[in-house]
């Protein structure tokens, strides 16, 4: 089930993307990459993904397979021979990383969002305070689940450690726009010390974009959002 051509429809920027990426290496599976403009999206991904029209977009064999998640244990499945697992085995394991992940990618995302998307300090305090406080339970969800081991994952990056690594990129950004530190070392240092090694490892360095270039398209993301209500309002 695991032979044939592979090919990935992505976005550079996005953390789904990357999660997609990072085990794809982890793997030791040679793709195809196809960077797709979301302002004007080929061909190919509206009809790879004509419900939600959105990366990533994995195809095997002329087969798509679409959302991240769906993708990451489908590649589990069906190459599960090659490289570590990447969802645990045991059923109660596997139902925990699922359900941190989903916290990560429904809660955690929107207000790390909404930092940048404050108008003001007061709206940016509360998001920040909001962020602090879900980093605090998963600092605690770290210990449980990586039982004094390097990752989420255990001994080897895991599904929970690619769905919150991937994003790493973007809490420094965040850091960065907001002036406020987020991953602090005096209070999360199990996630700093976890973040470090994630960032470190030989399958995740190959495709994390660098901070800068996050910043510069958050720049242009704003301007045509201005630029877009200036024309609506006209």
């Amino acid at each position: 089930m695991g032979e044939g051509e592979l090919k990935l429809l992505g976005m550079w920027a996005s953390p789904y993307v990357i999660r997609v990426r990072i085990v794809l290496n982890q793997k030791g599976l040679k793709y195809e990459y196809f960077e797709e403009d979301l302002t004007n999206k080929s061909e190919l991904l509206l009809k790879c993904n004509p419900i939600h029209k959105k990366v990533p977009v994995l195809i095997h064999n002329d087969r798509p397979i679409c959302e991240s998640s769906v993708i990451l244990q489908y590649i589990d499945e069906a190459w599960s021979e090659s490289g570590p697992s990447v969802l645990p085995t045991d059923p109660y394991e596997h139902a925990m990383a699922r359900f941190w992940a989903v916290y990560i990618d429904d809660k955690m995302r929107s207000t790390l969002l909404g930092i940048l998307g404050a108008t003001t300090e007061e709206a940016k305090a509360v998001k920040i305070t909001e962020a602090m406080s879900m980093l605090e339970l998963l600092e605690e969800a770290f210990k449980k689940c990586s039982k004094g081991k390097p990752f989420f994952g255990g001994d080897t990056i895991g599904f929970l450690d690619v769905t919150l690594g991937s994003s790493l990129t973007w809490f420094k950004t965040i850091e960065n726009l907001s002036e406020q530190k987020l991953l602090d070392e005096t209070k999360f240092p199990e996630l700093v010390e976890w973040a470090e090694r994630f960032l470190s490892a030989d399958c995740a360095k190959e495709v994390m974009p660098e901070v800068q270039k996050i910043e510069e398209y958050i720049t242009v993301l704003k301007a045509r959002s201005a630029a877009a209500a200036v024309a609506s309002s006209k």
